[in-house]
């Protein structure tokens, strides 16, 4: 998970703020999705939906696609891994507390990452400047979350522990995904994996909670076609033109952005309004990130090694 840096353009930065705009307004429409069905049935909505349109696009731009069962067992394991059990643990975790909390805490699925690629690993080691900048990211989760929460451990605190719970899925998967989805093309491997999310989220929302209804209200499918069709299809294609763009390492400055868009949404539209230690949690945790993407430390080491 090494991050590559360029220089973003113009083009890149709008596209990349678009993406934060996007990702940060999924967090409401799934709150809005809740209402009305369970966190399973929101997942099969989001991965079934996602995953048709991106097949769609798949076919109409004749990318190839692979036919290996071991890729197609990797599908599996990369949905369950980057999908279902995060989007599901995430979901659940909604129902409990806010969903500015729950953008905040989803912001250390950087720090689990170079963690999980550090365990993983060999070229990606926990150098210094990483080692800083996950302490302070654990300390920001930690101040997030508060020290009563986890000594009352009251359905609230199993929320937040949900929310981290999916952090941790996604750093998973995205040792997999380097491991084992080498050589794919981006929107072959996305929509392979929604596939592999698909064939596990709808049974078991079929399961759970009981046959999946089209019979919804107005509003809830609105949610759903936000967060499956714009925040899960169209961001998956945007964030691989951004990708291409303004490398893996500019693209982390999105996951400082997504949060305040979430807090601002919750608090206009749902009118949360969250306790001043999930703010400061937050501003830690946007430190480390800041560190592990070192690009300000550089003017400072520039001018200690001239002096």
């Amino acid at each position: 998970m090494t991050l590559v840096q360029k220089t973003i353009s113009p083009r890149a930065w709008a596209e990349l703020l678009v993406l934060s705009l996007i990702w940060g307004g999924s967090f409401l429409s799934i709150r809005i999705a809740l209402d009305e069905i369970g966190p399973l049935t929101t997942v099969a909505h989001r991965t079934g939906w996602a995953m048709l349109i991106l097949w769609t696009y798949v076919i109409l731009r004749r990318l190839p696609i692979p036919k290996e069962p071991r890729i197609w067992a990797a599908f599996l394991v990369m949905g369950l891994l980057n999908n279902v059990i995060p989007f599901s643990l995430m979901a659940w975790g909604q129902l409990h507390i806010e969903t500015g909390l729950t953008s905040i805490l989803n912001a250390a699925t950087a720090i689990f990452g170079v963690i999980a690629a550090a365990l993983f690993f060999a070229d990606e080691r926990l150098t210094m400047r990483k080692a800083i900048g996950v302490t302070l990211g654990f300390f920001g989760v930690a101040t997030a979350i508060g020290l009563s929460a986890l000594m009352q451990f009251d359905i609230r605190s199993l929320g937040q522990l949900a929310v981290i719970g999916g952090t941790i899925s996604y750093a998973l998967a995205g040792v997999w995904a380097r491991k084992m989805m080498g050589g794919l093309t981006p929107q072959v491997a996305a929509a392979g994996m929604l596939t592999g999310s698909s064939l596990i989220t709808i049974p078991a929302a079929w399961f759970i909670e009981g046959p999946i209804s089209l019979t919804l209200q107005p509003d809830t499918w609105a949610a759903i076609a936000y967060y499956a069709i714009i925040a899960t299809a169209v961001a998956y294609l945007l964030y691989y033109r951004v990708l291409a763009m303004a490398g893996s390492g500019n693209l982390m400055l999105c996951t400082l952005l997504v949060a305040p868009v979430a807090i601002i949404l919750g608090a206009v539209v749902l009118g949360e309004a969250l306790p001043l230690r999930a703010f400061i949690g937050f501003g830690l945790l946007a430190l480390g990130l800041i560190i592990l993407d070192g690009r300000l430390l550089k003017p400072i080491q520039n001018r200690l090694r001239r002096a």
